[in-house]
């Protein structure tokens, strides 16, 4: 068994290592960034090298600040987790040719499945059906197009290199195809250092099936079942369950079959997922189930196939990477129950799903189920990575079972001042659609703003903060509000309560219930996932203007692109420049018709919260 291991990587994954690594008496160590010189990972690890500033560019991203990080510290092997470059090869081949152990497959398996186009060409190869598209070397936009047409919209643009959501678009008509072009080939080259695309035609009711497959260094190959990951926003997948829904058992058959022959054909080693999309249109049916691409990496939702089988997959990792042969035979692995993971990310569903980052002041996780944090209370959020503070994993007897205890743990997050999506989470996994399993990709887009509205405390909640703040109605002010002063009134007393957005009337005296923490701001309050900060409510003072026709950053960023100039007449909805946070590239676009009078931003430049981006004048007649 390998003694020492390096994890090149950060957050929720490198804790997840760092546990089973531990178990096992494998020494850990951590990297990290500026940024992350006190983060749970490297609070954990045995031992902990810093690799260079914030940004993954000058530190996650640098194979050799790795490599030199190893040497350092006596590491005998490498694990990438996921992201980084944990699907580069050439990073893969560099560990290997410095006498390390890398914790992952073969670089040349990573070459063959890593660009969707080859991977593509090479499952057709193995008989592996896949979804009709232009895989063409030719990158000329007005050929792509034409291809695009061919194909028949609505099609899907797909950066080759790209993976987690990230360098892809939907496109429904050819009036839209040289802008979202345009913009998936810039965030490809900017995330993964390669712009070239495949387009692929979009299925009007695409399901999300993927198999888990394991292989040894002998040629044995097996897999651990499939997972359903159709519930995604933005092709980024929110919740993942294992068996699929409506699975029925020949299906499943071959599916899996097939996906041991497309691991098989690379003579694939460790932990890897043969990614489909199936047509959800009707029942699951083999013949209506079509190869994607390849993460040669463990997934971001391994838990929920952990669950149903028993296994750690991060130590099959470690013992097949060790020389070990595969611990289990097919025969011998087996499913139970049902698993169902939700991810916890760092963001404000309210408004827009933008990131929010910051200090986690107060922060507590269910009890129940299992939690994979990368984060503890105290600890920050920062711009530079992606947004995700945990997953939430149940596993019950029944479906039912699993995504009501999901629901539940979902609904018992607290975080404050940052935002979670914990009550999205928890409206998403009640949902009746969901619940009944009528899943395709396009049910978060349909459903999701309904979930996503922004929560209100409920009356029994407030009633306990009303408690808290005044003490008895007969009593008065509690002792720590002096100062705030209640006119002589019978009983029932009405109190206003201000939660950050709206004023609440509540009589004091009745009934209350919910979980609260008193600050010396005023007091937390939480139930569904939500959590507000509540006060006692006093008039607002007026407040100046706050710029008519300033378009600001919604978070801070780096300007990727300006398409607009100073005196550019530009009509309501047009793109006027791009903003990247957190891996992901958000359009700015004009709320109105006008005239660029300001644009105190060029692309290259790093930008603030509330920044002043554009500034429009407004035609009169608009």
């Amino acid at each position: 068994m390998i003694r020492s291991v390096l994890i090149a990587n950060r957050g929720e994954i490198a804790c997840r290592v760092i546990r089973t690594a531990r178990r096992l008496g494998v020494r850990t160590i951590a990297v990290y960034s500026e940024a992350d010189a006190k983060a749970l990972h490297v609070r954990m690890a045995d031992t902990a090298v810093a690799i260079g500033p914030a940004r993954p560019g000058e530190s996650y991203l640098v194979g050799s600040r790795i490599l030199a990080a190893a040497r350092e510290s006596g590491a005998e092997a490498i694990h990438p987790g996921y992201g980084f470059l944990s699907e580069n090869a050439a990073f893969a081949q560099s560990v290997i040719d410095a006498g390390l152990v890398w914790v992952g497959p073969d670089p040349v398996s990573i070459t063959a499945m890593g660009l969707k186009d080859a991977a593509k060409r090479l499952m057709i190869a193995a008989g592996v059906p896949v979804t009709p598209g232009y895989m063409g070397e030719d990158q000329t936009p007005a050929l792509l197009a034409e291809e695009a047409a061919k194909i028949g919209y609505p099609v899907l643009i797909k950066a080759v290199a790209g993976g987690g959501g990230k360098g892809m678009r939907l496109v429904t008509a050819a009036a839209e195809f040289a802008e979202a072009l345009a913009s998936c080939q810039r965030e490809a080259r900017n995330a993964f250092g390669n712009a070239h695309v495949l387009i692929e035609k979009y299925i009007a009711s695409p399901r999300h099936i993927e198999v888990q497959v394991f292989g040894d260094a002998l040629g044995a190959v097996v897999h651990l079942f499939e997972r359903d990951c159709s519930l995604q926003r933005r092709h980024q997948k929110v919740i993942e369950e294992a068996p699929a829904p409506g699975m029925d058992a020949a299906t499943r058959e071959r599916l899996c079959a097939a996906a041991v022959r497309a691991a098989a054909a690379v003579n694939y080693r460790g932990a890897g997922t043969i990614e489909f999309i199936a047509d959800g249109s009707g029942p699951l049916d083999a013949d209506r189930i079509w190869f994607m691409e390849m993460n040669t990496r463990l997934q971001v939702e391994h838990p929920v196939t952990e669950a149903i089988t028993g296994i750690d997959l991060v130590e099959w990792q470690l013992r097949v990477a060790s020389g070990e042969p595969l611990p289990l035979t097919q025969k011998q692995i087996t499913s139970t129950g049902h698993a169902v993971e939700a991810r916890l990310y760092a963001e404000d569903p309210a408004a827009g799903f933008l990131p929010s980052i910051g200090r986690l002041d107060h922060l507590r996780l269910p009890q129940t189920g299992r939690v994979d944090s990368g984060v503890e209370q105290g600890d920050a959020v920062s711009p530079y990575y992606d947004p995700m503070l945990a997953k939430l994993i149940n596993h019950a007897e029944t479906r039912d079972q699993a995504f009501a205890g999901l629901s539940a743990m979902a609904g018992a997050v607290e975080c404050w001042p940052v935002r979670t999506n914990a009550s999205f989470l928890a409206h998403a996994l009640a949902d009746d659609a969901v619940v009944a399993g009528h899943l395709d990709t396009g049910l978060v887009g349909r459903r999701g703003d309904d979930w996503a509205a922004r929560p209100v405390p409920g009356h029994p909640l407030l009633q306990i903060v009303a408690q808290q703040f005044y003490g008895a109605a007969d009593a008065g002010p509690a002792p720590h509000l002096a100062g705030w002063r209640l006119n002589a009134a019978p009983v029932p007393v009405e109190l206003r309560l201000d939660d950050g957005e709206t004023v609440h009337a509540v009589m004091l005296g009745g009934a209350g219930s919910g979980s609260t923490t008193p600050t010396s701001r005023g007091i937390l309050a939480s139930e569904g996932g939500a959590t507000w900060l509540i006060t006692p409510w006093r008039p607002a003072a007026a407040g100046a203007e706050d710029g008519a026709g300033a378009i600001i950053a919604p978070m801070p960023g780096l300007v990727t692109s300006v398409m607009v100039a100073i005196g550019d007449h530009v009509a309501k909805g047009q793109t006027l420049l791009t903003l990247e946070a957190m891996k992901m590239e958000q359009a700015i676009k004009s709320p109105v018709v006008g005239t660029v009078a300001e644009l105190p931003v060029r692309a290259g430049q790093q930008v603030g919260a509330e920044a002043v981006l554009v500034r429009i004048e407004k035609d009169d007649a608009a």
